[in-house]
């Protein structure tokens, strides 16, 4: 068996003597501390070597199916080049004249409207990057993002425009049809609302539409009002179009490097593009796969001990859900924020149901450094923390948990980035992307479709009575 030593864009193996048991991941001294690194040590008390070798081989396959691009979906592969074709395009720059336009109207307030991959990446991004209470605080360089039509919820909707009635607003739609249920209903209160406030000349300069490049209602509607518009590229889907303008104009116009984001995904492209055994997208998907069709896990936890993760492993749930849960297969994509659910979820993963595994994403350096200063008093007993700072704390925390959830019986997989940036978030974004594109075709599915999620449209169709659906409609009364 090889370890794995990675070093600068490239991740190289050297050849060790090694036990039956998987062995995991070295880190060589000498490596490019921005690149995103692989750990599966956590791994190597459940897997033997023989398995993980077998694994490796399937992913292999599978990646020469989306390398060639020969498989199912194949029509809906161009989120691959994404990073390096989007730096050498004038997307970026098409975006920041919107961005510049709209800060010299002062406006402060974007209300970014779309469901799915077409808001969770954005939100995700700028969740992540912003000061937790800049909503109070004001201490970002660009405008308040918000987001709506990701949900049908009145008293939201009612919220929203309570709020746009003390802002300066502008508004980003995203849909391909424009006839999605959640974001036309979102859209259509937004737009009225702009007009009113500004008028249609105006509105027409306040609102951008990310769209179809040629059909479709809200392709339409732009056209006649003259809105700007963005593409949404007819080969890439949703839950992959967070490097489109689908996110890079929102997290731009939240005052974010979008230029940054898309060199870091670009080295995951060259890294991820690379058929070895030291791709780390391979490693993922060969792992995940033997610890679910071999030790019978069924449950994947993304985890992570920075609360500004919370929304990133949203976008990772629709990702992997949507892309592998189909014919009965697929792993289901759960998620925890450390410590906090070590205090509620916690009890189940130490000790209930042996079907999950964890996969942690670390960061290694906070933005922020504070340290816990000593109390005469030390009620609280705290005193032998004087002079520790508050990340080292949480750090012990991690480590400590790893540990024990491994004692407890739960395989931990860790992906590991340098510090919360652009950067950092380019990479993790392209390196789950190509892993999952892996991963579904060695479950033998379709990565790139979701069938089941026109299920529930069509029985609310039914039941709002939209022409054409009233037959339906009156069946399912009866079942009410």
């Amino acid at each position: 068996m090889r370890k794995l030593i990675f070093t600068g864009l490239c991740l190289l193996a050297v050849s060790c003597s090694h036990t039956d048991d998987y062995d995991g991941n070295e880190i060589n001294d000498n490596i490019d501390t921005t690149m995103l690194k692989l750990n599966l040590k956590g791994c190597d008390t459940f897997v033997k070597n023989a398995d993980y070798r077998k694994y490796v081989e399937k992913a292999y396959k599978a990646f020469d199916t989306l390398d060639k691009e020969n498989g199912e979906g194949n029509d809906f592969l161009g989120w691959k080049h994404l990073p390096s074709e989007t730096l050498k395009g004038t997307i970026v720059k098409e975006c920041r004249e919107v961005c510049d336009r709209w800060q010299a109207k002062k406006v402060d307030l974007v209300v970014a409207i779309g469901i799915g991959g077409s808001y969770l990446g954005a939100k995700c991004a700028i969740e992540a990057l912003s000061h937790t209470f800049d909503a109070t605080l004001h201490t970002g360089k660009g405008a308040q993002v918000v987001f709506a039509g990701n949900n049908l919820g009145e008293d939201y909707l009612c919220e929203l425009i309570d709020l746009m009635k003390t802002k300066n607003v502008a508004c980003i739609v995203i849909s391909k049809s424009g006839t999605t249920t959640e974001p036309a209903v979102a859209f259509r209160i937004v737009k009225q609302f702009i007009e009113e406030k500004y008028g249609k000349k105006e509105a027409s300069e306040r609102i951008v539409a990310i769209t179809d490049k040629s059909r479709g209602a809200l392709k339409s509607l732009a056209t006649g009002e003259g809105y700007k518009t963005f593409v949404i590229p007819d080969n890439v889907g949703g839950r992959f179009s967070v490097l489109t303008p689908v996110g890079l104009l929102p997290i731009m116009a939240a005052g974010f490097d979008v230029e940054k984001m898309l060199q870091g995904a670009k080295k995951m492209e060259d890294v991820c593009g690379v058929c070895c055994e030291e791709n780390p997208a391979i490693q993922y998907a060969a792992m995940r796969n033997l610890l679910h069709m071999e030790n019978g896990k069924t449950v994947e936890v993304l985890i992570n001990f920075i609360p500004k993760l919370q929304y990133f492993a949203e976008w990772w749930k629709q990702l992997y859900g949507e892309s592998e849960g189909k014919g009965g297969k697929g792993i289901f994509p759960a998620s925890c924020c450390f410590t906090t659910d070590l205090h509620s979820m916690g009890q189940y993963i130490q000790d209930g149901n042996r079907i999950l595994f964890e996969t942690l994403v670390s960061v290694d350096n906070p933005a922020h450094s504070l340290k816990i200063e000593a109390d005469e008093q030390n009620l609280d007993g705290l005193n032998y923390l004087a002079g520790k700072s508050v990340d080292y704390c949480n750090h012990m925390a991690q480590l400590g948990t790893q540990l024990a959830h491994i004692d407890g019986g739960v395989p931990q997989l860790e992906v590991n980035v340098a510090k919360l940036d652009e950067d950092a978030l380019g990479q993790l974004f392209y390196f789950f992307e190509y892993a999952c594109g892996i991963s579904a075709y060695m479950l033998g599915v379709n990565p790139f479709n979701q069938p089941g999620v026109e299920a529930y449209k069509k029985n609310m169709f039914a039941l709002l009575a939209k022409p054409g659906y009233e037959e339906a409609g009156e069946a399912l009364r009866k079942r009410l």
